[in-house]
């Protein structure tokens, strides 16, 4: 049993980087601390808890990680510092050598990081310490469901991956693939209803893998979270694309509110590439998916993940990666330059591309990327939709997204509280001034 005394009346402040699952925790643990009497830190507000949650995506994200602590450690001197996530899980020692640590959390302890927290509290102990596991030993799977905003929900459904791509340290960071049950994941389904959430992103590291710990599949997943009345918008996170089955397309083409909207990582349209890093599927198998999508909806907004400047990347595969993604119906690229991670396979692929040619290459898919999404956002200029709005900040223009995943803007002047989390018709318009958005006019 945990007292929770020592903590009332105490505050908390949190910093996470990294995607979208790192958020999803990170709002869990807010929401555990809440119960026990701490409150989040306002602004000017010195916390007297502060909670970390790391990525360790690329060397630039382990070199912001390390800023942060820093960073939240100055701002709140003398706070209680507790850092967890992937950084904490592969380099906990480099964490603790920084000065005003207290305590720091691999990926299997962060499920009881309650738990540690008070008993380091309670012992007056300050000295930096780290309590991680190795990653063959990570087997819990911790829940989160997290509130963006009153709007839109993150459901954490599956965690860790069991790929090994050579580029790649989200294996050693989360271990193995791991779920929840189904029966587990409608019943936080249905509290987002009771708490008047509308819409559920489903998030997770390698979440078309769901199934490992039970036994069920995604497509199972799916259909339940269907029948849920009440959630009338999911959106799914990423999908790699050897585990988009046919069934899976079918059933969202005609589901009551899985949106026409997919995220697929490609990361390189070369297949030699794409052999060198391990990759579960060849460019052929790829592109097949995106026109299958394309053929049951039509109206689908297609994300991709791009890698540029990975080991064994050569002018001519890169070549390849630009041809195919400029002749495929997809709507934006996700470009990020490949980083050495250290302790990852690709460290022994020979061919290195130099900084230089990384960044002109992403610069490259960037412009095809914007040409995409512009052209996918012309075709509904003048268009009539639904769009679930999100509350503005007083004197903010309105924001909310269609069914496929196309912005929108209302203007400050037009915004109104009775549309926020509301589904309303509208006519689409032309772009706003930085073309992020199309313009909106409220149908009555």
């Amino acid at each position: 049993m945990i007292d929770t005394s020592a903590f009332q009346g105490k505050s908390a402040s949190y910093y996470t980087l990294g995607c979208k699952l790192n958020f999803s925790e990170t709002s869990t643990f807010g929401r555990m601390l809440e119960e026990m009497g701490v409150h989040t830190a306002v602004d000017g507000e010195k916390a007297d808890i502060c909670l970390i949650n790391t990525c360790s995506v690329t060397e630039v994200a382990d070199r912001k990680c390390r800023q942060a602590i820093r960073r939240m450690i100055k701002k709140n001197p003398g706070a209680f510092t507790v850092v967890t996530g992937c950084y904490a899980q592969l380099s906990p020692e480099r964490i603790c050598d920084i000065e005003g640590v207290d305590l720091v959390l691999g990926s299997n302890e962060k499920a009881n990081l309650i738990g540690f927290l008070s008993e380091k509290w309670g012992s007056g102990n300050r000295e930096s310490t780290y309590k991680v596991e190795k990653t063959r030993d990570i087997k819990s799977f911790a829940p989160s469901c997290s509130r963006g905003n009153r709007t839109r929900f993150w459901l954490k459904v599956q965690d860790g991956c069991n790929y090994y791509c050579t580029y790649c340290t989200i294996p050693f960071a989360r271990g193995n693939s791991r779920n929840a049950s189904i029966a587990s994941l409608a019943e936080q389904a249905r509290q987002v209803v009771s708490e008047g959430g509308r819409e559920i992103v489903l998030t997770g590291v390698n979440i078309g893998d769901f199934g490992r710990t039970t036994g069920e599949s995604f497509l199972d997943l799916v259909r339940t979270l269907d029948s849920i009345e009440g959630i009338e918008r999911y959106r799914i996170s990423s999908l790699e694309p050897d585990l988009i089955s046919d069934e899976l397309i079918e059933f969202c083409a005609g589901s009551r509110a899985f949106m026409p909207h997919f995220h697929i990582p490609l990361q390189s349209g070369s297949d030699e590439v794409l052999r060198l890093m391990r990759r579960h599927y060849d460019t052929k198998l790829f592109a097949e998916k995106i026109y299958k999508i394309k053929e049951l909806m039509p109206d689908a907004f297609i994300g991709v993940d791009v890698m540029v400047g990975c080991r064994g990347e050569t002018p001519e595969c890169f070549e390849e990666t630009y041809s195919l993604l400029e002749s495929l119906p997809v709507t934006q690229l996700h470009v990020f330059p490949y980083s050495e991670r250290p302790g990852t396979a690709a460290l022994k692929i020979p061919y290195v591309v130099n900084d230089q040619d990384k960044h002109l290459r992403s610069q490259r898919l960037i412009e095809l990327s914007n040409k995409k999404t512009e052209e996918f956002y012309t075709l509904y200029i003048n268009k009539e939709v639904d769009v679930l709005f999100e509350k503005a900040s007083r004197g903010k223009a309105m924001h909310g997204f269609t069914p496929n995943y196309v912005r929108v803007e209302l203007p400050a002047r037009m915004a109104s509280d009775e549309y926020d989390n509301k589904i309303v018709r509208v006519r689409l318009g032309g772009f706003n001034h930085d073309k992020s958005a199309l313009r909106v006019e409220v149908l009555v």
